[in-house]
């Protein structure tokens, strides 16, 4: 997978991008991710990005050209199968549609700033428009790492138990059962003793009906759906 990322805070991306999930997928060459500078296509000479909105609204607005200059400059290089956009008011992210932009080859993340973006470059520019929750940032690159981390953990042979991404809550409808390790008893606080018995059979019924319960309590849309 290539995942382009437009920004104007490219700086954002660099810890992250050099630890965890992505350090892990980027040497297996399961992964590649390109940071593009807003500032980089822009016409001005002092790298402004942002204008003011017409109408008289509060706030800036990124401008439309060094968007339109920086995808028309990247779409000239390759197909891409998605353009996105992260913004407060698109398609709300969840597992299944992280699942399905995992799939893809090719993917190009747009990161708002300010207000946003122009609303011309939404309606001729963007295919798919994503957010991760009703509430604004001060930008679109942690909702872009929030959507990449998603998608790059769920790429076959990124984590080498690939079964341990496949029962993560929400794979399934339903929220993750409650999980435990070392040490047995912990100040009184004991496992479960159905997970210790040996018998894999009562230890699946025992999850299943955790899973189920858990999601009642905490998540019981999904069950209606």
């Amino acid at each position: 997978m290539r995942i382009d990322i437009i920004t104007c805070c490219p700086q954002l991306f660099e810890s992250p991008l050099k630890h965890f999930i992505f350090q892990r997928a980027i040497q297996q060459q399961l992964l590649s991710i390109h940071l593009h500078n807003l500032r980089d296509y822009t016409s001005c000479k002092h790298g402004k990005i942002d204008d003011q909105l017409y109408g008289g609204a509060a706030g800036m607005l990124l401008m439309i050209e060094p968007v339109v200059n920086c995808i028309r400059a990247l779409q000239k290089e390759r197909r891409y199968d998605e353009v996105i956009y992260m913004a407060p008011d698109g398609e709300p992210l969840d597992q299944n549609l992280v699942n399905t932009c995992s799939l893809k080859q090719h993917l190009m993340l747009l990161c708002g700033h300010y207000k946003g973006i122009d609303e011309r470059i939404r309606e001729h520019f963007i295919t798919l428009e994503i957010s991760i929750g009703d509430y604004v940032l001060s930008g679109g690159e942690l909702p872009a790492l929030i959507l990449a981390d998603a998608m790059v953990r769920v790429i076959p042979g990124v984590i080498s138990d690939a079964s341990s991404a496949l029962t993560d809550s929400f794979q399934d409808g339903c929220v993750a059962p409650p999980a435990y390790t070392r040490p047995y008893n912990f100040e009184g606080k004991k496992v479960p003793d159905v997970l210790c018995c040996g018998n894999h059979k009562a230890i699946q019924e025992w999850m299943e009906q955790e899973k189920i319960d858990r999601t009642k309590k905490r998540r019981p849309h999904l069950l209606k759906n």
